[in-house]
């Protein structure tokens, strides 16, 4: 939890201080904390996932690049039937947006399985959010080698402008 408010502080502190840059030299911003569901049988490092709990804060000038903090537990069952959380965290490096309806952002993550085992570090990552008018949208997470399925965001807020 302690992790998710240090995020939300640096989501506020990005957005605050976007907020004084002149428009053109803010490019886009892709701002969202919240909660989503994946299909069933996802599966990701053998535990079957059924959500996830997000929260980032990106900055994409429109040159390629991207600047921001991104974090995301994955909540799902191992295969001993026992709940698993995984953690992810890291920076986005290079992004693309469309204000107000998509975003691609990526960079590097560490992954904590939750299974004892070492966090995994520098493992790619790639998140392509959809947004629709309500604010929530779609999340497609791409971790490393594994896609996971496309998660309905159904809970929060989801921001690109």
């Amino acid at each position: 939890m302690a992790r998710r408010t240090i995020c939300l502080a640096a989501m506020v502190a990005l957005a605050l201080g976007m907020a004084s840059a002149p428009a053109l030299a803010q490019g886009i911003r892709v701002c969202g904390a919240g909660a989503g569901v994946y299909p069933p049988n996802a599966l990701f490092g053998g535990v079957r996932v059924s959500g996830f709990q997000f929260d980032f804060g990106v900055r994409i000038p429109g040159n390629g690049t991207a600047l921001g903090q991104f974090q995301l537990t994955l909540t799902g069952t191992s295969a001993l039937g026992l709940k698993q959380n995984i953690e992810v965290e890291g920076q986005a490096a290079t992004g693309s947006a469309t204000a107000g309806l998509s975003s691609t952002f990526s960079g590097s993550v560490a992954i904590d399985l939750g299974n004892g085992t070492p966090p995994l570090t520098g493992v790619p990552f790639t998140l392509t959010i959809v947004a629709n008018p309500a604010g929530q949208g779609s999340a497609t997470l791409v971790l490393g080698a594994t896609t996971l399925p496309v998660a309905t965001v159904n809970e929060g807020l989801i921001t690109i402008k």
